[in-house]
């Protein structure tokens, strides 16, 4: 039944698997990819599963890209439909001129397709049957037979499947020979029933390079060996479970005395989140390197002793993968909203150190940057990974470590400088940094023991409840929150090459969607279009980057982006879009461009101390979510939408704006 104009394709389409939980199809999905990916074609899968253990649709998408855009494109260009539950959407969401796969071994009406779209029938359960005797065996080798079938459909090399196959069963030849066996019932079917090739075709390329495929968390538990962690607490929760599953393996392989076989690590499974961050704090006040793994529920247990890290100024490492909420939300499902919730975790004046990786290379290395930073800063730094990241494979640059490194373990006293008579105030700032020296227990028989306490204390860790020591002791912690700024990854700057009225500050796994449009803009940009962009690696944001794309003066009464976008006509008074707090009012906005001609937004406020703390929590924090900042130059009357105008002044069509 082919369509009256089919999609025709070379290494540029997305396929979307449609599966049952539980069906074992998701080690046949991954060889599809992984086969796509030998032959040379960047691919970018992602897994979409449900939160229980079987028996729910899962889909498995991939993105098959020779250009290398790994962001989600939209639109579907082949469907493979194995869920009878899902089949009305799954054959709904294909694009016109795209193709279906299904089992043909029942009829079907006429009315559960499209005319619009080539559909393809390989009876797949009478090959199984006609096979098979095994229940369990017809389930598994059903889904290496449509492997086979798509190996034919879509000129896939088969000796590329069949060896990594011969990979992923390695001493195992029983295992090896049937699913081999398995792959050419399905090809040869194809190969003599179908028209192949389909338009939808790949071939092989040199596009991969010498990048990686590999999935985040297990990048993240990686950096984690090598930043010199020895102890993991954690209690299980979707997605961060395979994270301390990985770090156990890692371990496994590298933490172990090559003479004796000992391990020299700790993993604790605490009975709960606030008792896994109970431990880490405790391994960290005791001199080691800790981490727990968690996600935002685990965030919202963890509050009062992330609060104890923060003003006992105990190192700890905590690595978020997010997940959809609030409360139990959905666990399988990708969202970026922790940032506030680590930014100011638990009650008080607390400002967190965040770090937001793109990618497994990132995560890699921020998780091994984690760890000095929690001993430099004393305090608790959060490695911001989510879903998306955390539990799909990733195609990155290859993951590096100089093993010359010395870690940073902080400003720690000596026995010999007690000894010598150093002044040890546990809480005393010696050079203005606001970080005190801190002591390991049993440093000195005598001198450089403190009272680690949560309540309130002088600079020499006594108990006090003095406004004055009370007050200095939170203006330091503020002024080591300002040393963190010369500590950050920086983040990453694309001006426009002109002045533009457009800018968007982006972090995280919303990378390479956000690279791909910009650079959609750049290559249809007019005179009056154009787009700055900054992707935010931290919070606080790096120090030496703010002159070049912010104006930071203190006495100015201006604040930018947020503040600025409440309003864009003139004596319109509304509540900052920040803080709330404060009414605004929007005079004729002026365009500030720094010398790098970055796009600045400025407003004037009623209020000058909502201005500054607006700023602050904007810019110096970068507590932003991704979003357009129209700079108001010239425009009067109603707003339009953001994205409306982009394709409008870009003249990208509305569909697949996603990415193209």
């Amino acid at each position: 039944m082919p369509a009256a104009h089919p999609i025709s394709s070379v290494n540029d389409f997305v396929i979307r698997f449609a599966n049952v939980n539980g069906s074992g199809s998701a080690s046949a999905n991954e060889l599809f990819a992984r086969a796509i990916l030998r032959m040379g074609v960047p691919v970018s899968p992602r897994n979409i599963f449900p939160s229980n253990i079987q028996g729910l649709p899962t889909w498995y998408e991939v993105r098959v890209s020779e250009a290398g855009h790994l962001g989600a494109r939209g639109g579907i260009d082949m469907m493979v439909a194995m869920n009878p539950q899902t089949w009305d959407k799954d054959v709904a969401s294909i694009e016109p001129g795209g193709y279906l796969l299904y089992d043909s071994t029942k009829p079907m009406p006429k009315s559960k397709f499209r005319d619009d779209i080539t559909v393809i029938g390989v009876p797949l359960t009478a090959i199984t049957n006609s096979t098979y005797s095994d229940p369990r065996q017809r389930q598994l080798f059903k889904n290496i037979i449509y492997l086979g079938a798509l190996s034919a459909l879509l000129d896939i090399d088969p000796k590329v499947i069949e060896k990594l196959i011969g990979e992923q069963y390695k001493g195992k030849e029983k295992l090896l020979s049937s699913n081999v066996h398995a792959l050419h019932l399905g090809r040869d079917y194809a190969l003599q029933n179908l028209k192949c090739p389909l338009g939808l075709r790949v071939q092989t390329a040199d596009k991969v390079g010498d990048r990686i495929f590999i999935e985040g968390n297990s990048s993240a538990a990686l950096g984690a060996v090598y930043g010199g962690a020895t102890v993991c607490a954690w209690y299980p929760i979707t997605p961060s479970s395979s994270l301390a599953d990985a770090f156990t393996s890692h371990c496994r392989r590298l933490r172990h005395d090559p003479e004796t076989k000992k391990a020299k690590y700790a993993i604790v499974q605490g009975e709960d989140e606030l008792a896994s961050i109970g431990i880490v704090i405790g391994a960290g006040w005791n001199g080691s390197r800790a981490f727990t793994a968690t996600s935002g529920p685990g965030i919202s247990l963890m509050q009062e002793f992330i609060g104890l890290s923060y003003f006992a100024e105990i190192p700890a490492v905590i690595m978020d993968v997010q997940r959809a909420g609030p409360s139990t939300g959905m666990p399988t499902r990708t969202q970026q909203c922790d940032i506030i919730s680590t930014a100011y975790a638990s009650h008080g004046d607390t400002k967190h150190v965040l770090l937001f990786p793109e990618d497994p290379a990132e995560a890699f290395e921020m998780a091994a940057q984690a760890f000095d930073l929690a001993e430099r800063l004393q305090t608790t730094i959060f490695l911001m990974l989510d879903l998306d990241i955390g539990m799909n494979h990733r195609l990155c640059r290859p993951l590096k470590w100089d093993d010359a490194k010395q870690y940073d373990r902080g400003k720690v006293m000596t026995a010999e400088m007690l000894e010598s008579g150093t002044d040890f105030g546990r809480y005393l700032d010696v050079d203005g940094d606001g970080i005190p020296f801190r002591t390991y227990p049993g440093t000195h028989p005598t001198k450089g023991s403190f009272f680690t306490r949560g309540t309130s204390r002088d600079r020499y860790a006594r108990y006090t409840e003095e406004g004055s020591a009370y007050q200095d002791n939170m203006q330091r912690l503020l002024r080591k929150f300002e040393t963190a700024k010369d500590l950050v990854p920086r983040p990453l700057q694309a001006n426009a090459g002109k002045p533009t009225k457009y800018g968007v500050i982006y972090f995280g796994s919303t990378s390479p969607r956000w690279t791909r449009r910009s650079n959609s803009l750049k290559r249809a940009a007019t005179s009056s279009t154009g787009c700055a962009c900054a992707r935010s690696r931290s919070t606080p944001a790096f120090r030496a980057s703010l002159p070049s794309t912010i104006s930071s003066t203190s006495s100015s009464k201006t604040a930018t982006a947020s503040c600025a976008r409440s309003s864009s006509t003139s004596s319109v008074s509304t509540r900052c879009a920040l803080c709330r707090s404060c009414t605004t009012t929007a005079r004729r906005s002026r365009r500030v461009l720094s010398p790098r001609r970055s796009a600045i937004i400025s407003t004037s406020l009623k209020s000058r101390r909502c201005a500054r703390w607006c700023r602050d929590l904007l810019l110096n924090d970068v507590i932003v979510r991704a979003y357009w900042m129209p700079a108001f130059t010239g425009m009067t009357g109603r707003r339009k939408s953001p994205s409306h105008d982009l394709r409008r002044q870009a003249e990208i069509p509305p569909s697949r704006t996603a990415e193209e």
